[in-house]
Order: structure tokens, then sequence, then C-alpha cells
């Protein structure tokens, strides 16, 4: 499984996602669980970057028991299931001798809630457009989850008239539906990394013998597609980059792709490699080279 950080690349509309960490899914052993390779991930960029706070997205399998005691700097943003158990906030104390109560009553249906939560406009920008949809926010208890640990959950009433489409948690308090909303979709900037390492950067073609091997091979690619992301936002961009990839079937190109990037450290590297001490007299074997490099990356 793979951990990414997203960001915002100026030259480029969408959110990116970097490669920054790679595990591997091992069975019968505590690595097993996907979740809980996921919280020790995400620590280990906590204290990779001390006094960051750091926001989790993740898709609905990663919500369970392993999340409990979530270090106050990290906050955990996932679809919610339609049958989980959310309580109202525990009541506040009333002096009494006994130990206080940890959570309210048993909430009813995100159906139920749905239809008694005032909803509102928000303007959220998802997948590369703009729109203005319905969201309501309810703050409760996850207690299975998330402990004692407040969160917000955002109905989202996107296509439906009445009722709502997609329900989204968080444990951030201060994270308002509309910045909820664009946080979770952002989410889908891991779908095209992970698709770019298998189709651009060969993951997807790794073949060693052993499965030691592997488990090498494809955090190296991991780790090239993040220096060459990485290398291209802070030095190799130009604007002229779009002009020179531009497929003559694709005329309404407007941003760099993975492949660009990738394809522009490429040509940098060859010049760089078989730069001559006389640069009007190269040689033949400097010539062939070049040739191949530049058919391999325009392929």
């Amino acid at each position: 499984m793979i951990a990414a950080i997203i960001v915002r690349l100026p030259m480029v509309n969408r959110p990116v996602a970097v490669p920054v960490l790679a595990k591997l899914v091992i069975k019968n052993t505590s690595s097993a669980s996907r979740l809980w390779l996921a919280r020790r991930m995400t620590e280990m960029m906590a204290g990779a970057l001390p006094g960051r706070r750091i926001h989790v997205v993740a898709d609905a399998a990663y919500a369970g028991k392993e999340l409990k005691g979530l270090p106050p700097g990290i906050t955990w943003t996932t679809r919610l299931r339609k049958d989980a158990a959310l309580y109202e906030l525990p009541p506040a104390r009333t002096g009494r001798r006994g130990r206080p109560r940890t959570k309210g009553a048993r909430l009813s249906s995100l159906e139920v809630l749905a239809r008694r939560a005032a909803f509102a406009p928000v303007t959220v920008t998802r997948y590369g457009k703009t729109a203005t949809i319905q969201a309501a926010a309810v703050a409760c208890l996850w207690h299975r989850v998330f402990g004692s640990r407040p969160v917000q959950v955002i109905l989202i009433r996107d296509r439906s008239a009445t009722g709502y489409d997609l329900a989204l948690v968080t444990t951030d308090p201060g994270a308002g539906p509309a910045a909820v909303i664009e946080r979770y979709a952002a989410r889908w900037s891991i779908e095209v990394a992970i698709e770019d390492a298998r189709q651009v950067f060969g993951t997807g073609q790794a073949r060693n013998r052993t499965a030691r091997a592997v488990e090498h091979t494809i955090p190296f690619q991991l780790a090239c597609q993040a220096i060459a992301t990485a290398w291209y936002a802070t030095a190799g961009h130009h604007p002229a980059d779009i002009d020179a990839h531009r497929a003559p079937w694709y005329t309404a190109k407007a941003q760099p792709s993975t492949a660009d990037m990738l394809v522009k450290l490429r040509r940098v590297l060859i010049a760089a490699k078989y730069q001559a001490s006389r640069p009007d007299r190269p040689t033949l074997e400097e010539i062939h080279a070049i040739r191949l490099a530049w058919e391999d990356a325009a392929a």
C-alpha cells in the first residue's frame, strides 16, 4: 500500500499526489491490516514533520478501532458507512458522584438524520469542476472507530432532492463542509498517481525472481516518481513544454502530464550526460545514443 502527499503545483490545476511511503501487506502478521499500516505510516510522516498538522484522507476501508487515540496533530477524513453507530456528544457533567458518561444517546440512521438536518448551499471545486451543492454538518461521536474524539458527519446532497448522496466523517472540527468535501475529492489524485506509477514508471512491469527483490523494486520506482515530480515542479517546468508535447489529436491540451514531466527529465539527463568537450564535433556513438534516447522518450 502507498501513502502520498497531495500538493498543488502552479502549472497544474488539479491536485497531484506525490508518493512518499510504501508498505507491504503480509498475511498472518500485524502488517496484514491495511489500516494498521496506514496509521503507522501517518505517524511516521508526523514524526518527520514536527509541528505540522497531518490531514489524512482515505476511503471507507480505512476506518476501524486502530484509529482510537490518534495524536491531536493528525486528522482523519473518510467515507462513512451506512451502518455506522453514531452517538450524541457526551452530556455535561452533573457534579454527582460516579463515572461521567463517555457518550450520549444513540443517533438515528443516516437516512433519518438527513431528513432532519438543515442543509445549506456550499460551493465546492471537485474533479476540475466547480458547483454549488447542498450539505449539512452533524457533530457527534463515532465511538467504535474514534473513541471519545468528536467528529463531524458531512451529509452531501448532490443529485438527490431529498435524503443524501454521500456521507463523510472527519475528526477535523475546524473544517467547514466545503473544505471537507474538497479534501475528500482530492483523494482521487492518489489513484491517478498509482496509475502513473504502473503505466509511466513501470511498477506494473516489475518482474523479479524473489519476493524480496520486488519489495525493493517497487519502492525504488515510486521514489523515482516522487523525485521526477519534485524536480519538474521546482526546476524543470517551462511554458513551452506544452507545445512540445501536444499531440496533433489533442490540441486542447493546456497542462503537462506526468509522462511529460518524465520526458523532460530524461532529455535534461541525456543532455548533461552526453555533453562533449567539443560540442561542434560529437562522436558517432554520442549521436546514435541521443537519437535512441529521444526516440524512446517520444514513444
